[in-house]
């Protein structure tokens, strides 16, 4: 399967989520983007943003095809959603590559849905840390920049699919910003397939969430926002605090504190983090949650 041929296995992906869902004051309660079917019996892979408490989900293939589907699980860890298409889509399986052997400056396609493709290039493999208590040890960063990124797919040179779009950043460049897109990568999905379509969710406990937003700002981890509803909001932290210590640990930048927040234990123990609000310091007790437990259940069409 040729690039060209593998984009035609992408589909749209469109959802709705009710008013009162959790996800629908920051996502919305209409979303949609990318999908690419990778079984032949309609599982299609997607970003996971699109479809958390979807209570309706359609795809679109690049026949103009419209197919109703069932959104059967978001992972938290890594991003990935997958949807399974409740008729037939009449679009042959991409199969899964190896996001590892993806190089600097390896030509890529990113496919979105209904014929949308951007030729592209790696630009980068590294660490990403994401404002909402999400991380990834090694995410794929490609430019140019596709316009409608959200779960489209990144074939490799070889028609396989080595990752799934997840956001549109920007790159300091000597011309000035330049825009690009994250993939997550291929190679995390194999590990959690088989959990994902049995469970809906990794077979593990989950981690502990804190309902903090927050960027690294010349070294030090501040929050940019506290979700009023979880925990961190229940035990004092603001807007502005800066996060300095994880049970007697010193944060050194936001992945640092993911990390150290996450080894404290399953969701749900008590996380004692160091902050510093108008140049003082004070330690704040977190008790964590399972941030799952806060989200509307998948319910079969």
């Amino acid at each position: 399967m040729t690039p060209g041929e593998a984009s035609r296995s992408v589909v749209v992906v469109q959802s709705s989520v009710p008013e009162d869902a959790f996800t629908a004051p920051v996502l919305g309660t209409e979303r949609a983007g990318s999908g690419v079917v990778i079984r032949d019996d309609g599982l299609v892979l997607t970003i996971g943003y699109l479809i958390t408490e979807a209570d309706n989900v359609m795809l679109t293939t690049a026949g103009n095809r419209v197919v109703p589907a069932h959104p059967l699980a978001f992972d938290q860890v890594t991003g990935f959603g997958l949807v399974q298409a409740l008729g037939r889509l009449d679009v042959p399986a991409v199969s899964l590559g190896d996001s590892g052997k993806a190089r600097l400056g390896d030509a890529v396609t990113f496919a979105g849905g209904l014929g949308q493709s951007v030729d592209a290039r790696v630009i980068a493999k590294q660490e990403f840390a994401g404002y909402w208590e999400y991380l990834l040890d090694e995410a794929i960063f490609t430019a140019p920049a596709h316009p409608s990124w959200g779960g489209a797919g990144l074939i490799g040179e070889d028609g396989t699919l080595i990752g799934i779009g997840s956001l549109r950043l920007q790159m300091a460049g000597k011309g000035g910003p330049q825009d690009i897109n994250m993939a997550v990568p291929i190679n995390l999905l194999p590990p959690v397939l088989d959990d994902l379509l049995k469970h809906g969710r990794i077979n593990r406990a989950p981690r502990p969430w804190l309902g903090v937003f927050a960027a690294d700002n010349d070294g030090k981890v501040v929050t940019m926002n506290v979700d009023p509803r979880g925990p961190a909001a229940d035990a004092g932290l603001r807007a502005g605090d800066v996060i300095a210590d994880v049970r007697n640990l010193e944060v050194e930048g936001l992945a640092d504190f993911y990390r150290k927040v996450w080894a404290s234990g399953d969701a749900g123990i008590d996380i004692p983090v160091r902050i510093i609000r108008d140049r003082r310091d004070m330690w704040l007790r977190i008790k964590s949650a399972d941030r799952a437990s806060f989200l509307k259940k998948p319910v079969m069409q």
